[in-house]
């Protein structure tokens, strides 16, 4: 019996790493490059924040890692539950309730506030950037634009 929760210890310990690996996977940061995007010329654009709004930046991919990983430790940890016919149901039920939660821990980490920033550039064209809300941004302030080759903008003070 000790054996068996031990077990299972080290199995929800490897399914908490995992997903917390996942969670730090992307970044729409205004202060983070990809090591793509060093050493490559962009081009900077200035101009004036008319409006900055709150949204949410959502990870686009569906949270199926984490559905996976907390689907197999639920039916570990249920499969331990119980003897005969109760411990499949056991073993089924923890696998549903580790994959509901496994998918909503996922889903939780891959979510960020962002800012929805409005500027009237000095060459009188208009854009709107979606971007980490990592640096405080307000309206009226001047600020560059930077435009990497690959399409990526974001903007900074």
């Amino acid at each position: 019996m000790n054996t068996a929760r031990s077990g299972i210890k080290i199995i929800v310990c490897i399914m908490v790493a995992a997903m917390l690996t996942m969670a730090g996977c992307a970044s729409s940061s205004s202060n983070v490059y990809t090591y793509e995007q060093t050493m490559q010329a962009q081009t900077v654009d200035t101009g004036t924040v008319e409006s900055v709004k709150s949204v949410i930046i959502q990870a686009s991919n569906p949270p199926v890692a984490g559905g996976a990983i907390g689907g197999v430790t639920g039916g570990v940890i249920g499969s331990s539950v119980g003897q005969g016919h109760g411990q499949g149901v056991a073993t089924i039920v923890g696998a549903l309730a580790g994959a509901a939660i496994g998918a909503a821990i996922e889903h939780e980490a891959g979510t960020k506030n962002g800012l929805e920033i409005v500027v009237n550039l000095d060459s009188y064209r208009t854009i709107v950037v979606v971007q980490e809300a990592d640096a405080p941004i307000f309206p009226g302030d001047r600020v560059r634009v930077l435009t990497a080759p690959d399409g990526t903008t974001r903007i900074s003070k």
